[in-house]
């Protein structure tokens, strides 16, 4: 038995550096989502059924993201993403449907993000290789893995991007119902550690709820970060919508985790046999706009690199001085109203 201490993005603070970049509009956002690929900003979508859509889709694409789509649909439906994204898109897939994800990946994917819960075992390891047999120039996103060992185990079966988080989602709770799991602070630092080496991008996925989130998983060694619930509540999510005299925009939407009783009972006819719900349903406040929310994120993770002494996110990793904070830190850091 052995213990360690983790953090969680609350427990962390990034030190100021100085800064020599004249502009907050000066560092650039350019990043590589995976070994082959380089996107024009960090941000992306979850590929779950609440939160990617064609019309969201459209929106990463003229950021200069990229969609990555679920799998929980039809072979068709995903067809039809393929052919109407050509060149442009991932897709996504499980360890069981081999075949359907060759297909997919002939009709003209960029590559497939292999999604599943726990992605440290034998059988991802055996659908990455068979994948890269025959498809060697497709890209491989793999995951969810949360230690450097698992990260480093999927690049060596030949991830060319790997997502690191196991129970940080806002519709998760992996955690609380089996005791497993890392902080997504600790997660991403110590898997970065092992990327800094092999040289094959780590994407940072759950947890993110402000910019000030977006800002420390990349300064902890992430490329990219992949963000759900945010996105979910938008105007242009897949998430179902109805209206609500409750929230200021007139609408709220519904965001549920693959893993929710909510999913299993309209994806599989209800749980699997011996198995629990891991995930939550719930409804939130249609916030806007997807540009919104991405011009927020943005525009403070472009004041955070200059914070940080930084032209680009490479340079904010490598500046990266973190300090341990008390409860009481964010206490602090929030605007309070005077007496």
């Amino acid at each position: 038995m052995s213990f360690k201490r983790a953090h969680t993005f609350d427990d962390v603070a990034l030190v100021p550096q100085f800064n020599n970049v004249p502009s907050r509009t000066e560092p650039c956002l350019e990043t590589w989502l995976t070994k082959q690929k380089k996107i024009e900003n960090p941000l992306l979508c979850s590929n779950m059924d609440t939160a990617i859509s064609e019309e969201l889709a459209d929106v990463l694409l003229k950021v200069g993201s990229v969609p990555i789509f679920h799998r929980f649909t039809t072979f068709e439906v995903q067809e039809k993403w393929v052919k109407k994204y050509q060149g442009k898109t991932y897709i996504s897939c499980g360890i069981l449907k081999l075949d359907e994800t060759r297909k997919l990946l002939d009709l003209g994917a960029i590559g497939v993000c292999i999604d599943v819960a726990h992605g440290h075992s034998d059988r991802m390891f055996h659908f990455i290789e068979e994948l890269k047999r025959t498809h060697p120039d497709k890209e491989v996103i793999a995951g969810n893995v949360c230690t450097a060992m698992a990260y480093h185990d999927l690049v060596n079966a030949g991830a060319d991007a790997v997502k690191v988080g196991v129970g940080p989602g806002a519709a998760c709770k992996t955690r609380m119902v089996t005791g497993f799991g890392v902080p997504q602070f600790t997660a991403i630092y110590d898997c970065a550690k092992v990327a800094e080496k092999l040289r094959v991008p780590l994407i940072a996925d759950g947890g993110i709820r402000t910019s000030r989130d977006v800002v420390l998983a990349l300064a902890a060694g992430a490329s990219t970060v992949m963000i759900g619930s945010l996105f979910a509540m938008t105007k242009e999510s897949a998430a179902p919508k109805r209206k609500s005299d409750k929230t200021s925009s007139g609408w709220e939407a519904k965001y549920r985790g693959q893993a929710s009783e909510d999913f299993q009972n309209d994806f599989y006819g209800g749980l699997k046999e011996k198995t629990v719900a891991e995930g939550v349903d719930f409804w939130g406040p249609v916030t806007g706009s997807a540009e919104e929310l991405l011009n927020q994120l943005l525009g403070g993770l472009r004041s955070g690199l200059t914070y940080g002494g930084a032209r680009n996110i490479k340079e904010l990793q490598r500046k990266a001085e973190f300090v341990e904070v008390s409860l009481n830190y964010l206490q602090e850091s929030k605007p309070r109203k005077e007496v």
